[in-house]
């Protein structure tokens, strides 16, 4: 009898671990919830993505990818924007890009563009390629029904926004936003990949598509430590300024440059942050303006 009992205690246990983790992964729409789950319809590595929904978000309301930093610490960022999610009601999806699965800057911010050997990989495995794709789970799993979606990026997270803009061509997006990069794949054809374009996989109808999206480079204008652990001091990204503020300013203005030289329409913009340093807690409240419709601010 006591095993009995034990047996039916063990599945009463197990159906509420259950339904406690079908709750947090896949929330009624009437309760927030922070979700979390793979995807895997791309021809790269499975992704885990971390989500902030809304109690009763409505289907036509904006969507916010988020782009993790160095530290591969989505988890952190989908964190320090739950809270904004929900003041702005926009769902938040944070893609995860693991060291184990795309170990190195290569893999990640430069997009997987090339492989070990220098040689151009198909497009369709470019880490850049996960997120159109990304979008289409998403919108059919949660029955969201707007057609454009948003990307911000903050530090390495920058660096992957900003190469995003060049290697994904008509991407569905109302803004990008990259923030507080540490260097730039600069819009030169005359200055060698990745600090250029020269031997890249960007070409001119790419280069002039990226010049006409909208895009925010935002900077925290105490950025400016040029002993930053964390900040790039190779003669190449040094030739581009001593500090993440200056290589921002500088990466803002050949973007303009080019466009002007391509005559294209410019679409970008470059703003400062006031107080903010290396510090994405300082620039993803300052960047919400930007990703989403201003008739769409609660």
């Amino acid at each position: 009898m006591h095993a009995i009992i034990c047996k039916l205690r063990a599945k009463q246990l197990l159906s509420a671990v259950l339904v406690s983790w079908m709750f947090v992964t896949w929330p009624l729409s009437v309760e927030a919830a922070k979700i979390q789950y793979r995807f895997n319809a791309w021809q790269g590595p499975a992704l885990k993505v971390h989500m902030t929904r809304p109690a009763g978000l409505a289907p036509d309301r904006p969507v916010v990818f988020v782009m993790h930093g160095i530290g591969r610490n989505a988890l952190d960022y989908r964190d320090q924007w739950h809270d904004l999610a929900i003041e702005h009601d926009f769902l938040l999806v944070v893609p995860e890009f693991s060291e184990r699965d795309f170990p190195g800057p290569a893999r990640y911010n430069l997009g997987h563009v090339f492989d070990d050997n220098g040689a151009l990989r198909p497009e369709q495995k470019w880490t850049y390629s996960a997120i159109e794709l990304l979008f289409d789970d998403i919108r059919s799993r949660f029955n969201i029904s707007t057609e454009i979606y948003s990307l911000y990026g903050h530090s390495a997270g920058a660096q992957f926004a900003h190469r995003f803009i060049f290697h994904v061509p008509a991407p569905r997006v109302f803004q990008i936003v990259a923030a507080n990069a540490g260097w730039y794949m600069m819009p030169d054809t005359a200055t060698e990949y990745p600090y250029g374009l020269k031997g890249s996989a960007v070409d001119r109808k790419r280069l002039q598509s990226g010049l006409q999206l909208p895009v925010t480079v935002l900077l925290g204008d105490r950025d400016i430590d040029p002993e930053h652990p964390s900040l790039r001091r190779a003669p190449q990204a040094m030739a581009q300024g001593s500090h993440r503020l200056a290589r921002g300013e500088g990466f803002f203005a050949a973007a303009r440059s080019a466009a002007e030289e391509l005559g294209v329409p410019f679409s970008w913009q470059l703003e400062i942050v006031k107080g903010a340093d290396h510090d994405n807690r300082l620039m993803a409240p300052a960047a919400i303006p930007f990703l989403i419709n201003q008739d769409a601010i609660e």
